[in-house]
């Protein structure tokens, strides 16, 4: 796996990483993610093997790119901003790569193809109508990473508990992330019946964006698939790469 490093679109220094060669795909990560995990977790880098050339970014204020602090380094819509500098600086024309996101990944290629990204296909698992379209940036992430950054209490044993655990062993960086946070903007269900690129939208059948399939539904060319697990489980589902690899070929 290589890694190379590429300007934000203020020029912010952020970190890609790929592997395999062929066709590109653009694979967008989940939060508190990294493109390095997104190509070693799961099966997600067996496409590598199948004729793809898999480009996967690290989104600012994770994993290797920048971490800034200040909310100046994080404008609205920023992530899809970023996207659309790698896709540019990748001399990456219409139709001539495929785009691809898990969790926070997919609501980001959504905002990447309603601000006219042209991949010849896109992929947006993990992700549902309400955390597409509805309000952004709050929900527990949010009050968990405040809590962080502010020291407070958090109930021992709770889900908050073992979010704030993971937010450590992950190494993160609380005040990076809950800007990030911060920076994500809806698309609208009348952008989402705009985009005229052929989508396949991937869900677990445990998942809890149960909503996944009303998503689909607003989407003019969009196939729908439900894979086994929950949110966590279901990236590293068998299944779910098989779904990716018939979508991408045709099939």
């Amino acid at each position: 796996m290589g890694a190379y490093r590429f300007a934000g679109r203020d020029g912010a220094e952020l970190a890609c990483h790929e592997t395999g060669s062929g066709r590109p795909l653009v694979l967008l990560h989940g939060f508190m993610g990294s493109g390095s995990h997104m190509l070693s977790h799961g099966r997600t880098g067996e496409l590598a093997g199948q004729g793809y050339r898999l480009i996967a970014p690290d989104f600012r204020g994770h994993g290797d790119s920048a971490k800034p602090h200040d909310p100046a380094g994080y404008p609205p819509d920023v992530l899809a901003d970023d996207g659309l500098a790698l896709v540019e600086q990748l001399g990456l024309g219409d139709g001539d790569y495929d785009l691809g996101g898990y969790s926070l990944g997919g609501r980001i290629v959504v905002r990447m193809l309603a601000r006219g990204a042209t991949p010849g296909r896109a992929i947006v698992a993990g992700q549902g109508l309400a955390k597409v379209s509805g309000p952004q940036g709050g929900g527990m992430s949010h009050r968990v990473l405040t809590a962080v950054v502010d020291g407070a209490a958090i109930e021992p044993g709770s889900p908050d508990a073992r979010m704030a655990r993971w937010v450590t062993e992950f190494g993160a960086d609380p005040v990076a992330l809950l800007q990030v946070l911060n920076s994500l903007v809806p698309t609208p269900e009348d952008a989402l019946r705009q985009i005229a690129i052929p989508v396949l939208v991937a869900i677990g059948e445990q998942d809890e964006r149960s909503d996944a399939d009303e998503l689909a539904a607003r989407l003019p060319d969009a196939r729908f698939v439900r894979i086994p697990g929950d949110h966590g489980s279901a990236f590293a589902a068998p299944e779910l790469i098989d779904a990716f690899a018939a979508f991408l070929a045709g099939r």
